[in-house]
């Protein structure tokens, strides 16, 4: 992908801000540019600026194609939001290219995209969200059980609208993140004949709680058409995550800032 790793942790907060956008009776159509700065890889000291850019279509029927999760279809509820979509996982490079990797990883093997399916729900309690999203990601390489196993990630997060007003909206909330012990060991575990090809101890991963969050979404409208959307986010990696060898900073920061045109 071609961004940081860790900017999947955004996603939840914008999608906040932007629910009441897409229940819409009209094919819509978004646009969005910026600039993010974050870790190089999920643990990493190392950071890096990247751009930002996305687009998606949404029909009447709430069918929709998004350069960031896939194709979907959500339906958009008073109270009940609920989405399923196919896409495509995260990646990290064993070295450094670009605004990707770490030659920190030499060694470690490549963790390829592979595609993955999706699932999103919200429930919307007065001024709170309640927002789940899991996703199971497809077996890459039989052959390479350390970088290419199918694995699950669950996201529990609970939102606020904190403000609006005539300075936009501001939405504050906070999360926790799981995963199997697929999903630990491919992005925090280092197997023996990893750990014989790289700088790092061998270390052995098991699932459960792999970090929690806290995010500060403000969005601020110009007109009907365009918006300016800034995110600031942390994690704090935990247990086996927090423990590997990889990890150089538990704390890990994200912050992103992008312009969006609605049609």
């Amino acid at each position: 992908m071609s961004v940081p790793y860790r900017l999947l942790s955004l996603s939840c907060a914008c999608l906040l801000l932007g629910a009441n956008d897409l229940r819409a009776e009209d094919w819509q159509y978004r646009l969005s540019a910026g600039v993010a700065n974050a870790p190089r890889y999920s643990g990493a000291s190392e950071r890096t600026s990247a751009p930002l850019l996305a687009g998606s279509i949404t029909s009447p029927a709430g069918f929709f194609l998004d350069s960031q999760k896939g194709l979907g279809w959500a339906h958009d509820g008073e109270a009940f939001d609920f989405g399923v979509y196919l896409g495509a996982s995260a990646a990290r490079k064993d070295r450094r290219a670009g605004f990707e990797g770490s030659d920190k990883l030499d060694g470690m093997g490549s963790i390829k995209s592979r595609p993955l399916v999706g699932l999103d729900a919200a429930y919307h309690l007065g001024p709170l969200t309640l927002a789940a999203n899991f996703e199971h990601a497809l077996e890459e390489d039989k052959d390479e059980p350390d970088t290419g196993s199918a694995y699950n990630h669950l996201k529990l997060s609970l939102a606020m609208q904190l403000y609006k007003g005539r300075f936009g909206e501001l939405t504050g909330g906070v999360n926790s993140q799981f995963g199997d012990g697929d999903y630990v060991r491919t992005w925090y575990g280092v197997s023996q004949a990893q750990a014989s090809r790289s700088q790092f101890r061998a270390h052995e991963a098991r699932g459960g709680l792999v970090s929690r969050g806290a995010e500060l979404a403000w969005r601020l409208p110009f007109d009907q058409h365009w918006s300016l959307t800034t995110v600031l986010a942390a994690d704090y990696l935990s247990n086996d995550a927090g423990n590997s060898p990889l990890v150089d900073k538990r704390l890990q920061t994200s912050v992103l800032s992008q312009m969006t045109y609605t049609f």
